[in-house]
């Protein structure tokens, strides 16, 4: 048996957030059993740990062992999260740990003993029955803590400049730009010799990125911050970006900056614009309100989503496995992750802990370790 951590959505709408005995089952010929030291928690995991519960409601009960912890979903949240009522779901999508038991097949028993990463779900366990071609064996010198966040942030990171070469740009924009994520994609773009315009919210953030080379940072709470963006925007030229706040006015600010950036060496006046078309990917839900776009970003240009998975797919496998090796050589450079906090399973349900890395704060990652 195996301590594991469950979120469960009542079709009341109150959630249920607690810790459960499981069985590990022996592995298939093709399985492993990892035992969990280090899973990340990332705004990715969010969603399916709190289910966009009131902050304000959540209660906690049980014992300092065995935590549960309940919150109020409300009501017009619920028909979204239809596929999910009722269900105890598991949690984490990335993790690293040793290999303690292996299937018959070769590819399996090469992992016995190994300290491996792993990508998959369901990763807020003591131990993962997975298949071996989820697992990647860390080098010597990686720690399961170090290797724990090898995917989710390193792969999308390096996602967006891909996406930016695959679709004709030639320099970004990301917002909630000194996030792990963001610091990442700062020292691929400063190795790659790719322009980059970040944006961030406080004016400490733009003390941190600047302190790792970042070249073009604009603070969105300052009174010259559309002025500031768009001379960063004629100066690189970018025409993408890849927003992590999701609502409001910030994705709109962009484009419209964009608009203003192009016109600046523009030789022809149109009044339908500039031809170029200039693009925001939404990844990110920080910000649940509607997105709001003013008629002054021509009539070239376009939101959507994005999201790493669905990119990944469509790239074909040899160019995801170029990417995942770039990450294992930069692992403790390019791609090293920092920690607040590093709890156990019982630790990441306090709500000390829920109100911290609940908020999804640049500089307030959490690190569970299942096995501590």
């Amino acid at each position: 048996m195996a301590l594991e951590l469950r979120s469960l959505l009542q079709p009341t709408g109150e959630l249920e957030i607690s810790l459960v005995d499981v069985p590990t089952p022996a592995p298939t010929a093709d399985e492993v059993v990892v035992r969990v030291e280090a899973a990340p928690i990332n705004p990715s995991d969010l969603g399916l740990l709190l289910a966009a519960a009131d902050p304000a409601s959540f209660k906690a009960s049980g014992s300092a062992d065995r935590p549960v912890v309940t919150a109020a979903v409300h009501e017009r949240v619920l028909p979204a999260m239809k596929a999910r009522l009722g269900e105890s779901l598991p949690v984490g999508n990335e993790g690293a740990g040793v290999v303690i038991k292996a299937g018959t097949s070769p590819a399996a028993q090469a992992l016995l003993g190994k300290t491996v990463s792993m990508i998959g779900g369901a990763m807020y366990t003591q131990e993962r029955v997975i298949r071996a071609d989820q697992c990647m064996v860390l080098p010597d010198d990686v720690t399961a803590a170090e290797g724990a966040s090898w995917f989710v942030n390193p792969m999308t990171a390096l996602a967006m400049t891909e996406t930016m070469k695959r679709e004709g740009h030639k320099a970004l924009v990301h917002t909630a730009a000194a996030s792990n994520l963001g610091q990442m994609l700062n020292k691929i773009c400063l190795k790659d010799g790719i322009a980059l315009v970040n944006i961030v919210r406080k004016p400490e953030q733009a003390a941190l990125l600047r302190g790792i080379g970042a070249k073009h940072v604009v603070d969105s709470s300052t009174p010259t911050f559309m002025e500031d963006l768009t001379a960063a925007l004629v100066e690189t030229g970018a025409t993408l970006a890849f927003d992590a706040i999701g609502g409001g006015k910030l994705a709109g600010q962009i484009l419209g900056a964009m608009e203003t950036a192009i016109n600046r060496t523009a030789t022809e006046y149109s009044r339908y614009g500039s031809a170029v078309h200039k693009q925001v990917y939404v990844y990110g839900g920080l910000d649940r309100s509607p997105i709001e776009v003013a008629r002054n970003v021509g009539m070239a240009w376009g939101i959507g989503g994005w999201l790493l998975f669905p990119f990944l797919q469509k790239i074909g496998a040899a160019d995801v496995e170029r990417l995942k090796q770039r990450v294992v050589s930069e692992l403790k450079t390019t791609f090293a992750s920092q920690y607040t906090q590093v709890v156990s399973l019982a630790g990441a349900l306090t709500l000390d802990a829920i109100g911290v890395y609940g908020k999804a704060a640049t500089g307030e990652k959490y690190l569970i370790n299942p096995s501590k």
